[in-house]
């Protein structure tokens, strides 16, 4: 049985290894994570290595780019790693020397400046904490607050109640955008995002054939929550970074209330941070990690992805295992209550979601068993993986770039193909892909969706529903049903 959500996981030197990243994708990996947050010194090779196996398994993976923004990290310090005591005064300034268990650089002299006594600066996703007791100039001294407090280098840095504007692309992430161009990324991941202004400037520098996620890190995006999910493709529930700004005990409540929005608007959803944090040094899973992955499936998301489990963990292959064995075991009972689980969707006046919204009820009906969508934008993909269908979803697309974006999707089983020149060839190509991966019977249904003419994006206007005729041939009679 193969599972609808799809499962990201993040690149790092545990899994570098082709052996590693073949057996990721055969246990259920969808997509790779470049964090570009960290070194990416030889991530070409990695890539490489990435693109022969999907040509090997003729299975679609979507890479995904993740950019820094303006995610503020402490510099490098010695040996990667040094303990700091409880009490201990600590100094963090704007020297680009490698810090130790003293100091350490903040790259950041605005907010130096800023920075005021009584003011909290937490490291590394929150878990450690420094209370600043003076300054002078760019000298900020703090005392640790943390027991057994250990800060390694470019770990992230949150300073609550401060209020940080950034409206605008950095230039390394200009530079990384560039980079993870010319890489063949799939979808291009914006952090710190506080409104739609860096969407807007990133559809500026990207293709049109790549997508853009929206990282919800901050009480600010949560504010104009509305105007970014219309202006991105997706939505990252980045937990971690949110759970620092608004408090652990909101998280929940956002994350279903981000999936419900974004379902409204056919935008996916990706839930993401610790969601299996214990199999970086365990080879299980909690029983409330477990719970985590099926309530996001139960929710709505179409993605989880896997973070510092996959790139750095002792047991990624079992992580990997241990989150799509979850995911089916979800998808199994909403399959079987799927009354309870079927989304609500807007068409906001969009007349092509009009259309697409009208095969809705269709799609339910157990007799249907696939619905192939030809997308050359990957638009219609979206919009029909957001329904939800209980039908097979095959997409197909000439674009290479979109075939691997939409594999992302919900559902989706993408496909690469030669452009349809007209609706004989259409049929032609649509009874090629049937008969190959053999999932019809006999007097099933299949939807089909296009857009006449033929090779135009974004003009999905036609819907035909078709009847298999024979158990061998598996072929589709030329005169549609509907």
């Amino acid at each position: 049985m193969e599972k609808k959500a799809k499962i990201i996981a993040t690149l790092g030197p545990a899994i570098y290894s082709n052996n590693k990243l073949k057996k990721l994708v055969s246990l259920g990996v969808d997509a790779f994570r470049i964090n570009f947050s960290h070194n990416t010194n030889g991530i070409n090779k990695i890539v490489s290595k990435i693109r022969r196996i999907e040509k090997f398994t003729n299975k679609k993976i979507a890479l995904i780019a993740d950019l820094q923004g303006v995610n503020l990290r402490v510099g490098k310090i010695k040996n990667d790693n040094q303990k700091i005591k409880y009490n201990q005064k600590f100094i963090f300034d704007s020297k680009k020397e490698i810090g130790d268990n003293s100091r350490i650089n903040f790259p950041y002299p605005k907010i130096l400046k800023k920075l005021k006594k009584g003011n909290k600066i937490l490291i590394d996703d929150g878990k450690f904490t420094f209370i600043v007791i003076s300054k002078k100039g760019l000298t900020v001294s703090t005392v640790c607050k943390s027991q057994n407090c250990y800060i390694k280098s470019n770990k992230s840095v949150h300073i609550p109640n401060f209020d940080i504007s950034f409206n605008k692309l950095t230039i390394k992430d200009k530079k990384d955008i560039k980079t993870a161009v010319k890489l063949g990324c799939n979808w291009i991941a914006l952090s710190y995002l506080q409104n739609d202004k860096l969407i807007l400037e990133a559809r500026k520098l990207i293709k049109k054939d790549i997508g853009i996620i929206s990282k919800i890190e901050n009480k600010h995006a949560l504010k104009n929550i509305i105007s970014i999910i219309k202006a991105t493709d997706s939505i990252m529930n980045a937990r971690g970074d949110l759970a620092i700004d608004i408090g652990h005990s909101e998280v929940p409540k956002v994350q279903l209330s981000l999936i419900k929005k974004c379902s409204q608007f056919s935008k996916s959803v990706i839930v993401a941070t610790q969601m299996l944090e214990s199999m970086i040094e365990n080879n299980t899973a909690t029983r409330a990690e477990i719970n985590d992955i099926a309530t996001a499936i139960f929710q709505g998301a179409d993605t989880v992805m896997l973070s510092a489990e996959a790139a750095i963990g002792k047991f990624p292959t079992q992580a990997v295992s241990t989150m799509t064995q979850t995911i089916l075991s979800t998808e199994k009972y909403k399959r079987q209550h799927i009354e309870d689980f079927k989304n609500t969707i807007i068409s906001n006046k969009d007349p092509v979601k009009s259309i697409l919204l009208s095969v809705k009820d269709i799609a339910y009906n157990p007799n249907v068993k696939a619905i192939i969508v030809f997308s050359n934008s990957g638009k219609s993909a979206k919009l029909v993986s957001a329904m939800r269908p209980a039908a097979k979803i095959l997409t197909i697309s000439p674009n290479i770039n979109v075939s691997r974006q939409v594999s992302l999707l919900w559902g989706v089983q993408s496909i690469n193909s030669r452009d349809a020149s007209d609706w004989k060839d259409m049929m032609s190509i649509s009874k090629e892909i049937i008969k190959k991966l053999k999932f019809i019977k006999k007097n099933d249904f299949v939807i089909i969706t296009a857009g006449l003419p033929f090779g135009k994006a974004g003009m999905t206007n036609m819907i035909r529903l078709y009847k298999a005729v024979s158990y061998t041939h598996l072929t589709l009679p030329t005169t549609p049903y509907v």
